[in-house]
């Protein structure tokens, strides 16, 4: 089959398209003909502590059950799924096959295509987990830090589905498009006195923030009021003053569960998933290095026939 992944243990960060052999499947794990992949940051990145070359890179994906071990019951072959499945030792999801956990799947709602079904793993687990952390309620106001990504094209959407006043930062060319999801107000990050224009729209400061891209958790803290609250997805180390709560993402199991319904949502077209480009398979390496600039709106999607 062909694959994307890393050939050589001297070369470890050096992506090749390759041809290499159909994994094999283990109990509870089923074989997906991979039909679209989510492309991600750290998808060069992501890799088992111990693996063996060739190793096929990438996380998340949408495609269609070949076949199952015994012990896989609720997912017969044929089923369209999504998932995320990382730090696999026998590879990632860049590749025509891949082995999966069945604990990894999601069905995929009939009126949602594999594009944009490969969209939303990664992406979508965030954002859910994200708004559960920052704990929202109706007309609370709520700043995010480089919102016109995958990420942030669906906590702006969540949060105006909560009845929240939102505030958000990207550069100027995003932010007609971040208006349209239902931000009330745009930055530009690279402003000087953008927190300055955060705190003319919410004088007291906003009630959470939400810091998506890397550098960006101390501004979060100073648009944020007395006593607010801080979520990190970018891993940025903060440290809590005012009284301002402090919180890392982290997904678990309950964003899983979720996923589906926000599938449902997405198919639905009550929420918009943003799909900047779509690359064919044999370009997934200038598609991985188009989303390594951050300056992706959206996502970057690779397709497979």
């Amino acid at each position: 089959m062909k694959a994307i992944g890393l050939r050589r243990h001297d070369q470890p960060t050096i992506l090749e398209l390759m041809e290499i052999a159909v994994p094999g499947i283990d109990d509870n794990e089923v074989l997906v003909r991979i039909k679209a992949i989510g492309v991600g940051l750290h998808d060069r990145w992501y890799l088992p502590t111990k693996y063996e070359y060739p190793y096929v890179i990438g996380i998340e994906a949408a495609g269609i059950i070949e076949k199952t071990s015994e012990s896989v019951t609720g997912h017969p072959p044929g089923s369209r799924v999504m998932f995320t499945s990382s730090m696999h030792p026998k590879g990632g999801v860049w590749a025509e096959f891949a082995a999966v956990p069945e604990a990894a799947l999601v069905v995929i709602p009939d009126e949602l295509d594999f594009v944009r079904a490969a969209a939303l793993p990664v992406a979508g687990s965030t954002a859910l987990e994200s708004i559960r952390a920052l704990g929202l309620s109706p007309n609370d106001s709520v700043f995010m830090a480089g919102a016109s990504g995958a990420i942030g094209t669906l906590t702006i959407q969540l949060a105006k589905a909560i009845g929240c006043r939102i505030a958000a930062s990207a550069s100027s060319k995003n932010h007609e498009y971040m208006r349209s999801l239902g931000a009330e107000k745009t930055v530009d990050y690279r402003d000087p006195d953008w927190v300055d224009q955060v705190r003319a729209w919410m004088p007291e400061g906003v009630d959470a923030a939400l810091a998506i891209q890397p550098n960006t958790g101390l501004g979060c803290l100073r648009v944020v009021k007395d006593g607010g609250k801080v979520v990190t997805v970018s891993g940025d180390p903060l440290t809590a003053e005012r009284g301002i709560q402090v919180t890392q993402v982290m997904v678990g199991l309950e964003a899983k569960k979720a996923l589906g319904q926000l599938a449902s949502e997405v198919a639905s077209g009550a929420i918009h998933v943003e799909v900047e480009r779509t690359y064919p398979f044999d370009q997934g390496i200038e598609a991985l290095e188009k989303t390594e600039t951050r300056h992706a709106r959206g996502k970057i999607v690779l397709t497979l026939p």
